[in-house]
């Protein structure tokens, strides 16, 4: 579990929660800062939603699995609308504020920790770019195979991923250069979040084309079934389960 030092983010949502203050800074490993949405983001609300992520709440059924649920927006939606669903995070404080947000069913379990002891589900969701919380390709398929097992016969993933290839951004691109040189795809990045005194370990991201996301996923028994388009390079990819594959 993060020490409270480290839960940058979950500070920034409760603060935002408490009394709409707060900020994001994200830090990249070669230096990079930059200041993200902020934690508004996080709590809005269905109608300020992009037309994508409306999109995508349309192919949720059955019991579903909220991976990053952060201040529980999407979890929150789903709940209203009769689901059973259950978020998870890494961050303490803002499960905290899940629970005092209303939600039923909200647990601190980091990503890689998740396994079928945590339940069977009809939908996983990895909304707000959550996709790139699972690092590197390897273990993306790595964790790829965990949630097949995670899952019932029917099965789906929907996931928000950003392409890295949409920037014209000069510090991006020679981080991307740079990446290729190594032999990484150029959308893998490590980075942390800030806020006032608090600061989170350094974590693995990865972001891919839908073209890399195929090949990713070649041999986890998982295939893209439909994309919508997002805005700002961000697209969401519906995942189905093969059976028998």
């Amino acid at each position: 579990m993060l020490k409270d030092i480290q839960d940058a983010f979950g500070h920034e949502i409760f603060d935002y929660y408490k009394d709409k203050s707060g900020f994001e800074i994200v830090e990249r490993d070669d230096g990079y800062i930059d200041i993200s949405y902020g934690p508004q983001h996080y709590f809005l609300e269905y109608k300020g939603w992009p037309t994508s992520e409306k999109m995508a709440m349309k192919h949720v059924s059955g019991r579903v699995l909220d991976v990053g649920c952060g201040a529980g927006r999407h979890s929150l939606y789903l709940q209203s609308k009769g689901f059973n669903v259950a978020g998870i995070d890494s961050s303490p404080l803002a499960i905290t504020v899940c629970r005092k947000r209303g939600m039923r069913d909200a647990r601190i379990i980091p990503i890689t920790r998740l396994n079928h002891r945590v339940g069977i589900f009809d939908t996983i969701i990895m909304m707000g770019n959550n996709f790139a919380l699972l690092g590197k390709p390897k273990r993306v398929k790595w964790m790829m195979r965990r949630f097949y097992n995670m899952t019932t016969d029917g099965g789906k993933i929907i996931a928000q991923v950003r392409d890295p290839y949409q920037t014209d951004v000069p510090e991006h691109l020679a981080y991307h250069a740079q990446n290729r040189k190594k032999g990484n795809l150029s959308g893998e990045a490590r980075i942390r979040v800030r806020y006032k005194k608090y600061v989170t370990p350094w974590i693995d991201f990865l972001m891919v084309s839908l073209n890399e996301m195929k090949q990713i996923l070649e041999g986890t028994r998982w295939q893209v079934q439909g994309v919508i388009d997002g805005e700002g390079g961000e697209y969401i990819i519906i995942l189905e389960k093969l059976i028998n594959s």
